[in-house]
């Protein structure tokens, strides 16, 4: 992955980040995160195989060890691609190439809601595929969504 490429991407998960903790009415001067720690997130092990779901287009998939397979209605199967993991101060990166197009993934806690189902996800998730962008939500084995009951 060129230098430019992962500026790139650091600056998109930070901006992704930092409009989360300004959601949440945190103030650490802009930086996200706890601004007393340098570790980086850890609420997604390298090991954990993570899920994400997507509407508007309908989208999908998982990651698991530097692998990802992305999902659509029109590829049920998905297309398998390489990617690189970062992991910033409140959130994960993932990042590759789909279809020539840069392919882009930051994975925040907080709880989320595809407009579809009843189900509450622990993360959300913003793709950046070349210039289009989208949201969704994700969970992984050990976070796994819930149920809200009517």
């Amino acid at each position: 992955m060129t230098t430019l490429r992962t500026a790139a991407l650091s600056l998109i998960a930070l901006a992704a980040l930092s409009a989360c903790h300004a959601r949440r009415g945190e103030d650490n001067g802009g930086v996200p995160g706890d601004g007393d720690s340098s570790k980086p997130f850890s609420g997604i092990a390298p090991q954990d195989t993570l899920h994400f779901v997507g509407t508007e287009p309908f989208w999908g998939g998982s990651a698991h060890e530097g692998s990802l397979t992305y999902t659509t209605p029109a590829k049920p199967e998905g297309t398998k691609l390489a990617v690189s993991r970062f992991a910033g101060r409140n959130g994960l990166g993932l990042s590759g190439t789909l279809d020539g197009q840069a392919f882009d993934m930051t994975v925040t806690p907080g709880t989320c809601s595809d407009g579809m189902s009843d189900r509450r996800f622990p993360f959300s998730v913003t793709l950046r595929i070349a210039s289009e962008v989208r949201q969704g939500c994700g969970w992984t084995d050990s976070k796994r969504f819930t149920q809200v009951k009517h």
